[in-house]
């Protein structure tokens, strides 16, 4: 017998792939921790899944921060922040941000951003803060546009932009601080090859985010046992795979400075 969607909590993740694998455990000890089978779907592409998470299709998505503010700027939100991830590096200062770190390869002539004009640049994707707004802004506020470079491509991913930096296809990009200490920890040979150069941020860190057809007592049950992860002795080796110190609640006001960052780079296209 199939299991009806009430049956089923269905989560996906909007995030790089390379955060699949311990995001995939954490969401099988969590399903176990409230008594309910939970789906983590993610053999579709992300714009499919992110089209899931507004039809209600799927319950609830980790996305990037710019679709967030986008959804909840509506006159009726169909999705509601659930709870937010503290990663576990010192420049994280226990809060739920993150940053753009400017990555170049270890033997190139680059040393400061300042030296960038003319470089070939790549981003990720239009839709992504970290690797695409977050420049935008940087380059606004140093009064600065999108002729700063001497060529911009979209790679699709960070991973794709990280390998075209090591193959030397572009000279620098701004790689989300996650997805870049996620490759370091898969392949410590990557520190040695790449330089960064910079951090950009910080930004608010990536929600995630629950669709509001979920009855609201699933909804508390779930981010409840979210929360209180890293009070668990199991749920401490699961954040710790995938360098995450634990989950907490935010509010929308917490990303108001994202808000802010992407009114401020509408003034420039790369």
């Amino acid at each position: 017998m199939v299991a009806s969607p009430l049956d089923v909590l269905r989560f996906t993740s909007c995030q790089a792939p390379n955060a699949e694998p311990a995001l995939t455990a954490i969401m099988r000890f969590v399903g176990e921790q409230i008594g309910m089978p939970l789906e983590f779907k993610l053999d579709v592409p992300w714009q499919d899944r992110l089209a899931m998470l507004d039809a209600g299709t799927l319950h609830a998505a980790w996305i990037c921060g710019l679709p967030y503010i986008r959804r909840a700027d509506q006159p009726e939100p169909s999705i509601e922040l659930l709870m937010a991830p503290v990663m576990r590096g010192e420049r994280y200062q226990g809060r739920p941000i993150y940053f753009s770190d400017v990555v170049v390869r270890a033997d190139s002539r680059y040393r400061h951003f300042d030296d960038l004009r003319g470089a070939r640049w790549a981003f990720n994707e239009r839709g992504s803060h970290s690797g695409y707004n977050v420049m935008c802004w940087h380059l606004a506020t140093h009064g600065l546009n999108g002729d700063y470079f001497g060529g911009v491509i979209g790679s699709g991913s960070h991973q794709r932009s990280l390998r075209m930096i090591l193959d030397g296809e572009i000279d620098a990009s701004a790689i989300d601080s996650t997805v870049l200490e996620t490759e370091l920890r898969h392949d410590p040979s990557l520190a040695a090859r790449i330089r960064r150069l910079e951090p950009l941020g910080p930004s608010p860190i990536p929600p995630w985010v629950v669709n509001r057809s979920l009855a609201p007592q699933v909804r508390e049950q779930v981010r409840q046992a979210f929360l209180t992860l890293h009070e668990d002795s199991r749920g401490r080796e699961l954040l710790a795979a995938g360098d995450y110190a634990r989950f907490v609640g935010v509010m929308d006001e917490d990303y108001d400075r994202l808000r802010e960052m992407t009114r401020l780079a509408q003034v420039v296209s790369l």
